[in-house]
């Protein structure tokens, strides 16, 4: 992600699709030990589906939690992000949590949703257009985790805000996700200047899983329903409409644990048995047991996200959580 050389985007059909990398990915992925999947991919239309689903489960506090501390402090935090900002949403999705969040902004000036879904970044976009008519919106259809050129809003801001909600960041190893957050520093400074060339220092809104009890988290990523099973199972299926591979989903199960050690979630697809796999030109072998790791996603206690976010720029301003510290809300700025 970069803010050097901006250009407008007036569309997101003309921002180009980065498919060709999924069949790389797949084949490094599966030529690795141990075998893996970037969990990015989880979010096609089928996959996108599927995780609105989870967000509705009764095990699965992660999105009613995030959604009630933004309602609970919405003033808040709106307060703390001032007005006249330019908001860039990574991984927005169906926008509910930042419909919360622009309501209550103080004169919001441009909203740039950054997404890789497509189909929710335009459904998302329309949705925002007919309720914040005054609101300029750009969008843009690609993968936040690679460099992207960012539109040029036609308004004058205050501030560049980014915005990443859900637990997202718990996805990426913590050596990564300094690496992130640095990059995110300067999109927080408009065109690369330096924070003092701000009127305000920029800042980042996000949202982070906190450590908790074993069973609640695993409970949370091996639902009753077995919704979160087809959701990750979903990866096999795209490989094969995708990419022409002959995945046998009977023989692949899903499953979910807590490593405490490493303090994430695990998330793999397990092979019911010895069998051999084609993908493109490929041929790969995969035994009874052998996992592919689709997913980790880190948890955090409070300090430990503030220190993290201090090595990458940020300066620790403000954590909103809810009344059992389930998850937490963290707004930092770039220092001036």
């Amino acid at each position: 992600m970069t803010a050097e050389a901006r250009t407008a985007i007036p569309s997101v059909s003309e921002v180009p699709s980065a498919g060709p990398d999924f069949l790389a990915d797949v084949i490094a992925g599966f030529s690795s030990n141990p075998r893996t999947l970037p969990s990015k991919y989880f979010y096609d239309e089928r996959g996108a589906t599927f995780f609105q689903k989870i967000c509705e489960l009764p095990e699965y506090y992660i999105t009613r939690t995030e959604i009630d501390i933004l309602d609970q402090n919405r003033a808040d935090i709106a307060s703390r992000l001032g007005p006249n900002i330019e908001l860039i949403g990574l991984g927005t999705g169906a926008g509910t949590k930042t419909r919360i969040l622009i309501e209550a902004l103080e004169s919001p000036a441009v909203y740039i949703p950054v997404d890789i879904s497509e189909k929710q970044l335009r459904e998302s976009t329309v949705l925002f257009q007919r309720i914040f008519p005054s609101l300029e919106i750009l969008p843009v259809c690609a993968d936040y985790l690679q460099p992207v050129v960012l539109p040029s809003p036609s308004r004058n801001v205050v501030r560049n805000i980014v915005y990443f909600p859900g637990s997202t960041i718990g996805n990426f190893e913590p050596s990564e996700a300094t690496e992130f957050l640095r990059r995110v520093t300067n999109v927080c400074r408009p065109n690369g200047l330096p924070a003092v060339a701000l009127a305000k220092a920029g800042g980042l809104l996000i949202g982070v899983d906190l450590k908790k009890d074993q069973h609640v988290l695993e409970a949370a990523y091996n639902d009753s329903a077995g919704v979160t099973a087809q959701f990750n199972l979903n990866l096999l299926v795209r490989v094969n409409r995708e990419l022409g591979a002959d995945f046998d989903l009977d023989q692949w199960r899903h499953r979910a644990i807590y490593n405490s050690a490493a303090g994430r979630i695990e998330m793999h697809l397990v092979s019911e048995i010895d069998h051999f796999v084609h993908v493109d030109e490929h041929k790969f072998h995969f035994r009874r047991g052998e996992k592919i790791i689709t997913e980790f996603s880190y948890k955090y206690a409070p300090e430990e996200f503030a220190a993290l976010s201090r090595k990458a720029g940020f300066e620790f301003v403000q954590m909103w959580t809810d009344d059992a510290r389930l998850f937490g809300v963290f707004y930092f700025v770039v220092p001036m």
